[in-house]
Formats: C-alpha cells, sequence, structure tokens
C-alpha cells in the first residue's frame, strides 16, 4: 500500500502539478481532494502547455485512473470545457471517475460571490468570484446540491427550487441584484449530467479497495498550505483544506493509509492576491523575479506578488503537513538574479522569533531576518540531471534549507519540463 500525497507549501502556484505528472507515471490513481476551479495549474508536456482547473493533472497518463473526489467543489462545465478541448486535441488521456459526493457550484454561487465581493469593497478577500466560497458555506450549512443529486432529475428540481426560494430574495433585496430563473438552471444543469453520467460513482470505495491491492494512489491538493481555511493567513485563505490532512475528509481516507507526504515549493515566494506576505520585495527585484518566473495566475492571469524564499514559513508548513520530502521548482529562475537572500527568522516588536505568527496584526510588524547566497547566473543549469553537478552555490542553497526545515529535498526543479529534474 502506497497513498502518497502531494501539497504545496506556501501559497500555491508552486507547481505541485509538474511533480503530480511524474509521480504518475509510478502511480495507479491520482485522486484530487480540494478545492474548485479557482485553483489551476500548468503540465508541460512534449513541449505543450496544458493548464487545468478541475481535472486532475495525471490525466495525461494513459492507462492510469483519476478521481475527483468528495472535497471537491464542481462546476460542471468547466469540468466539461477541460474534457473536450482534450478530447478535440486527441490526446490519449487516463479514465475519469467522479465521487456522486462532491458538491456543485450552481449559478447563484457564482452570483452570490461576485454580489458580495463588490459589496466589500476595499475589505475584499481577493475571491475568484467562481463560487467555490458560497458552495463550500451551502455544504456546511446543508442545503448544497451533490453530483450524485444531478442523476435524479425529479429530486434535483426539489433541491434548485429550494434553494431558489432563499437565495432569490437575499440576491434581490440585500445585493439589489437580478433573480435566477429555475426552469433555467434545471434545463442547462440536467443537460451538464447527462454528459456527466458515465463518470460519476463511488469511488470512496474504489480509492480503498486500490491501497488494499497494494496500488500507489497519489493524492493532490490544490492551492496550497498558507491558504488552508484553518492553518492559512485567515481571512485571506480559500474554503477548504489543501493541508495534507484534507485527503482524509476529502477523499475519505484514514490516516494510517498516507506513507508519504512531499512538499511543493518555489526557490522563492509569490502570492496572488491580499494578505500580508513579510518578503515580498515591491521593487525591480520583485518585477524582476515575476518576469523570470512567468508569474501570472492561471486561473486569473494576475500578477502574482514576489518575494524571497520563507523558512519560517516553510517549516511551519513542513509541521502541519508532516512532510517526509521536499520538492523545489524554480532553481533556474531564482539562480539568475544579481544575489539571493533567504529569510530564516522574523524579528518581531525587536525579538528575534522563528515561528509563524497566527495574528496578521504581529504577522504584519514582522520584518525578514536574511541570510545572503551567492548567484549561480553564470551557469545554465536547466540541463543538469544530477545534484552533484550543480554549482556549489545551488547546492548550499538546498542544503541550508534542508538544516532549516529539517525535511529532506528529494526533486529539484531546474525548468518547467518534466525531464529539467533532478531526482536526489
Amino acid at each position: 500500500m502506497a497513498g502518497i500525497v502531494v501539497v504545496g507549501t506556501q501559497w500555491g502556484d508552486e507547481g505541485k502539478g509538474k511533480y503530480i505528472d511524474i509521480l504518475s507515471g509510478d502511480s495507479d490513481f491520482v485522486v484530487r481532494y480540494s478545492g474548485g476551479n479557482n485553483a489551476g495549474h500548468t503540465i508541460v508536456h512534449e513541449g505543450t502547455k496544458y493548464k487545468f482547473h478541475l481535472i486532475p493533472s495525471g490525466m495525461l497518463r494513459k492507462g492510469k485512473t483519476c478521481i475527483i473526489g468528495n472535497g471537491v467543489v464542481i462546476d460542471p462545465s468547466v469540468l466539461l470545457m477541460e474534457l473536450d478541448s482534450l478530447k478535440k486535441q486527441e490526446i490519449e488521456m487516463a479514465e475519469l471517475l467522479i465521487s456522486d459526493r462532491a458538491h456543485v457550484i450552481m449559478p447563484w454561487h457564482i452570483a452570490l460571490d461576485t454580489l458580495q465581493e463588490e459589496m466589500r469593497g476595499k475589505e475584499g478577500i481577493g475571491t475568484t468570484k467562481r463560487g467555490i466560497g458560497p458552495a463550500y458555506a451551502d455544504k456546511a450549512e446543508r442545503c448544497g446540491i451533490r453530483i450524485g443529486d444531478l442523476l435524479d432529475a425529479d429530486y434535483f428540481r426539489e433541491k434548485v427550487y429550494s434553494n431558489l426560494k432563499i437565495k432569490n430574495a437575499i440576491i434581490e433585496k440585500v445585493y439589489e441584484g437580478n433573480p435566477i430563473d429555475p426552469e433555467k438552471v434545471i434545463d442547462e444543469y440536467l443537460g451538464y449530467a447527462e454528459k456527466l453520467k458515465p463518470y460519476i460513482t463511488d469511488v470512496n470505495s474504489i480509492i480503498h479497495k486500490a491501497l488494499e491491492n497494494s496500488k500507489v494512489v497519489l493524492f493532490e491538493g490544490a492551492q496550497a498550505t498558507f491558504l488552508d481555511l484553518d492553518f492559512g493567513t485567515y481571512p485571506y485563505v480559500t474554503s477548504s483544506n489543501p493541508i495534507s490532512g484534507g485527503v482524509c475528509t476529502g477523499a475519505g481516507v484514514g490516516p494510517k493509509m498516507i506513507t508519504d507526504v512531499l512538499g511543493v515549493m518555489k526557490a522563492y515566494t509569490s502570492r496572488v492576491g491580499s494578505g500580508p506576505f513579510v518578503t515580498e520585495q515591491s521593487n525591480e527585484i520583485g518585477d524582476k523575479i515575476r518576469d523570470l518566473g512567468h508569474e501570472y495566475g492561471t486561473t486569473t492571469g494576475r500578477p502574482r506578488r514576489c518575494g524571497w524564499l520563507d523558512l519560517v514559513m516553510l517549516k511551519y508548513s513542513a509541521r502541519i503537513n508532516g512532510l517526509t520530502g521536499l520538492c523545489i521548482n524554480h532553481m533556474d529562475t531564482v539562480g539568475k538574479l544579481d544575489n539571493i537572500k533567504v529569510c530564516v527568522a522574523y524579528k518581531l516588536n525587536g525579538e528575534v522569533i522563528d515561528y509563524y505568527p497566527s495574528n496578521l496584526k504581529e504577522l504584519g510588524r514582522c520584518e525578514p531576518v536574511y541570510e545572503e547566497f551567492e548567484s549561480w547566473k553564470d551557469v545554465d543549469i536547466s540541463k543538469i540531471k544530477r545534484f552533484e553537478v550543480l554549482p556549489e552555490s545551488a547546492k548550499q542553497y538546498i542544503r541550508r534549507i534542508e538544516q532549516i526545515t529539517g525535511i529532506p529535498v528529494k526533486y529539484i526543479g531546474v525548468g518547467p519540463e518534466r525531464e529539467q529534474t533532478i531526482t536526489m
């Protein structure tokens, strides 16, 4: 039995898709356990970039089984669009299965997400306005619609009318928006149901059977540790639990079934949207990192905020997730800078601390304590295959990460392609 979890250790966009793609070669199943189409991941395969938001990263591996778990919220139109795109390109795909327990993003979720964020004004939390938060809110409020409900037309109709009785009142009276036509929603979503029906099943029993039969199951989380609803920089977080513990509730497996947890990180730090960012570089350095790393959101296209690697964050992430290994991306990017800094501690109210404050006001007052490293900009590392061949300064950089986090580095990304990866 092997249950391997791949998580983001920062604020997302770390390049998890690349390592899911690599690891899926030796895996039998790839399971997405959290998030929705607010998170994007990019796979580079044979020189072509494929951008997914809902489809698991292992879909480009023929012969594998990819599963969308119960912890995911699904916009059927987005999922079908991604499937159609792959079919039109005549790409050989993995088998896809969808949990009948996964919740559905409905039109009122998207409408409320947009209206609420507009009303917040300057106090907005940076939502992608794709209905993710309201869908999870309805799940907790026990009025959500699940994928399996779409297969029972009469029951689905009842659920739509029951929801819109309340949602339309809120949309019209609180936000002065336009009401949603229930019949239009029913027709549209029953059309989606017909197309998705072949994929919908009780995936939990399939996952358990696979683990019991010593299959390798890879669990893929969306977003990252510092966007986690409980352990991230709340309220600037997502509405689910992308940390490794989210696998238990988002895929229905017990902790003892998880054998490895790999944390994916960038050799620097980036963030989309609002919230504190201790090592942010709002200057030429930040601009250069953004340009070199092509730091623009897969989902929104928004430019990402960029800064130096923060090992205080990484150490916290290692503890929360129970990491057994690290996967570093963008070593080629950070190596092109003239000099490189790494944050190894914070200074708060004049005192040096090595922990990550949960209080955002305290976090906002923290100043980074840096160590400097020599650049390796004179060496093209993009074709290097072995750790021993890396420039000494790059090796020192990696060893320092291991030393402070206490976690071994398992993979080093020296470029975006699957082949541009050093295995330790």
